[in-house]
């Protein structure tokens, strides 16, 4: 049967895992992807815009980006965001677009860019572990329903809870092995 709170929890985990696999994208396996600008946010005319809004990103020969701005003028503010956004690639400005090539992996940084992997994977599971403590104190505090039902809502979320772990378990280990593997 289906609660209010296992609803709401379910949704709560739902835009945790969301979260997650866009964190995820973010992250350098060897290989050029337009979704490692996602979190690049260029100053442009006085406010915060996401790169991919003002700029067109292509990828070439499978190693480098290449962003080409709508508006030229703001070559020197993208270039800036680049260098400032910690992608840990340089950015190379022709005048007309910039190029950030993606460097070959070696096995320290594979290593790393795995904890790395890791780290975002722990810090989501904390966050369902968070929501699953949210919907356990409603239930507990809801005065309105009898004990069994309380225990039956507290085992839907715990279920809820299991699989959603799970799913950002598998993702971790399939980015792991996709990061590792030369």
């Amino acid at each position: 049967m289906s609660y209010p709170v296992t609803d709401n929890a379910k949704t709560k985990m739902e835009k945790a895992l969301a979260h997650f696999q866009e964190d995820l994208t973010t992250i350098r396996t060897g290989m050029a992807n337009a979704s490692m600008l996602n979190r690049v946010m260029v100053d442009y005319y006085g406010s915060p815009t996401p790169l991919n809004q003002i700029a067109g990103i292509s990828v070439q020969e499978g190693r480098t980006l290449v962003i080409k701005p709508y508006d030229p003028s703001s070559l020197k503010d993208i270039e800036r965001a680049c260098n400032e956004a910690d992608l840990g690639i340089a950015p190379q400005n022709d005048g007309s677009v910039i190029r950030l090539t993606v460097p070959q992996l070696t096995g320290e940084t594979r290593k790393e860019m795995a904890k790395k992997v890791s780290k975002m994977a722990e810090a989501a599971k904390v966050e369902i572990r968070n929501d699953r403590r949210d919907a356990m104190n409603t239930v507990k505090k809801d005065k309105t329903v009898d004990e069994d039902t309380q225990k039956d809502m507290e085992n839907e979320v715990q279920k809820l809870t299991d699989k959603y772990v799970a799913k950002i378990e598998e993702l971790a280990k399939a980015k792991e092995k996709e990061v590792l593997t030369v």
